[in-house]
């Protein structure tokens, strides 16, 4: 997309995106505590130019969530397997004694962080950003130049988090060549894959639709109106039933019960040693639990009942999950348990301010 069709209002929409997104992934977990808050300026370079040059290479494609979570999991290789080296460190957090390790890496560790950096790191503040900038959903936040000062950020964050963070806490430890090899050859087929493989999607913004009418079709589903997709658990499209969906209630619900259970499989806490499954086929069960809960979501999300008030009773949902998790595990004193207590709510507040605006559909890709 030309410079001149990047919209207004894109220069704030990218800085929000930007603040969120470590707060989302880290703050709002208790990593760090509240009392040591000045530590996520360490996190903002590195998570808020990332996952805003996420956004910004799938919208210049057109691409859809698919490309986004690709990426986001591409975003984790980076950070988990290239800046810190904890994928494959036999030290960092004690991670090595959780699981049989795979290839020189860290399998729980991976199995838990890698598709939670693509959940809670990229899709999750990319949905909340469009949910507050609902007419720039489709469209780029920023000119070409700001993509590349993104993606300097973003480089200089990676270099600035290696030199910090990961010194301090696992000192003279370098992931093997072999190790480092696999990862950017990793990152760099999930880049191809979301950027060049899986297809471009048509615009889904109102003004896009208006500008290009076409008859509801199975592709094209016609957007209910609030009330009737709050009503409706059921959509037919073209005569085909495409699936129930439930009230946003029950959707957030299922946000929580999500997020909290993934967590949880995949977390040790409670005193214990490792996670709940690491043990022989069970490791398998959290990725298990997972792939069903996405095929949920796609599932609901394709039929013409889905509305902005879903997803944002979804990521709500989640993120009330992710914080419970915090608290009970991550948060360990009754000091950091109330300041994290007090962080959810706050969190809970914006988040009704937001759902408090006129709900409008949102078609997914």
């Amino acid at each position: 997309m030309n410079a001149p069709d990047v919209p207004k209002g894109g220069r704030r929409a990218a800085l929000l995106l930007a603040v969120i997104t470590p707060v989302i992934a880290e703050l709002t977990l208790g990593n760090p505590p509240l009392s040591q808050i000045w530590l996520m300026l360490l996190w903002i370079p590195i998570y808020g130019a990332g996952t805003v040059l996420i956004r910004e290479l799938v919208r210049r494609r057109r691409g859809g969530w698919p490309s986004i979570l690709l990426l986001g999991l591409a975003y984790g290789i980076v950070e988990e397997g290239l800046v810190l080296q904890a994928l494959s460190s036999p030290t960092m957090y004690g991670v090595a004694g959780w699981a049989p390790r795979f290839l020189g890496l860290n399998s729980a560790y991976a199995e838990l962080n890698l598709p939670y950096h693509a959940v809670f790191s990229v899709a999750l503040p990319i949905l909340l950003a469009d949910l507050a900038f609902p007419s720039l959903r489709d469209r780029p936040y920023l000119k070409r130049t700001g993509v590349v000062v993104a993606g300097v950020v973003f480089v200089l964050g990676g270099l600035l988090l290696r030199g910090t963070v990961a010194t301090s806490i696992d000192p003279g430890y370098q992931a093997p060549v072999a190790v480092l090899a696999g990862c950017v050859a990793a990152v760099a087929l999930l880049a191809v894959v979301a950027l060049r493989v899986l297809p471009p999607t048509a615009p889904t913004t109102p003004g896009a639709r208006e500008a290009s009418p076409a008859p509801a079709t199975s592709a094209t589903p016609a957007a209910p109106t609030a009330p009737e997709a709050s009503a409706a658990f059921q959509s037919t499209v073209d005569g085909t039933r495409v699936g129930a969906v439930p009230g946003p209630a029950v959707v957030g619900v299922f946000g929580l019960l999500a997020g909290f259970g993934y967590l949880a499989l995949l977390f040790p806490f409670g005193g214990a040693g490792q996670p709940a499954f690491t043990h022989g086929g069970w490791v398998a069960a959290p990725m298990l639990g997972a792939v069903l809960a996405g095929w949920l979501v796609r599932r609901w999300t394709g039929s013409g009942g889905w509305t902005d008030r879903h997803s944002l009773c979804l990521a709500g949902g989640a993120l009330v999950g992710h914080t419970a998790f915090g608290v009970v595990a991550n948060a360990a004193t009754l000091a950091d348990k109330l300041e994290l207590c007090t962080l959810g709510l706050v969190m809970v507040s914006l988040l009704a301010l937001l759902g408090g605006r006129r709900p409008a559909p949102m078609p997914t890709k």
